[in-house]
């Protein structure tokens, strides 16, 4: 079975957090894992989807939607949900790792869901702060400050999780 790894983040998003959200992607695809990510053609989203799909990687969208509309052109994989926000559980549930990039409230809910439910995260450039502090004091959180940072947190993680 292949890794899938979540990215979750802002679908309104400046220049630098969409090209690190780009290089995310291609970074994903160089490992050969799956990225999953909200499915929408918009900021975090697109732009980590299309590294990955530039680099040969595999693409799923969990989109809000019924209709296929808003898809990102690089999701492979779209899934209609019709969920609304709700899918953000599928989106978290579906994934290893979660890596969170700068966003507002549903990424923050995507973080936090992806917590309580055992997941472990990686932010890049997006600090959770005190309200979170149980997570990171648990090591489930973890910050980093660029996508690949991100990326051999993420393998750490997963070595020591296949070493259990």
């Amino acid at each position: 079975m292949r890794t899938i790894i979540g990215v979750m983040g802002g679908g309104t998003a400046d220049a630098r957090t969409t090209e690190a959200a780009y290089r995310l992607g291609t970074l994903i695809a160089g490992e050969g894992w799956v990225l999953i990510n909200g499915g929408r053609d918009a900021g975090v989203m697109a732009a980590s989807a299309a590294g990955a799909s530039e680099s040969g990687g595999l693409t799923i969208g969990i989109l809000p939607d019924d209709h296929l509309d808003n898809v990102a052109p690089d999701i492979d994989i779209p899934i209609l949900t019709g969920l609304g926000d709700a899918r953000n559980v599928v989106n978290v549930l579906s994934g290893r790792a979660v890596i969170a990039m700068r966003g507002g409230a549903g990424t923050i809910s995507e973080v936090a869901h992806a917590l309580k439910s055992g997941r472990k995260v990686v932010t890049v450039d997006f600090h959770m702060g005190v309200a979170f502090k149980p997570y990171y004091d648990a090591g489930t959180l973890i910050d980093a400050e660029t996508p690949e940072e991100a990326v051999a947190q993420v393998k750490r993680l997963l070595a020591e999780e296949n070493a259990r």
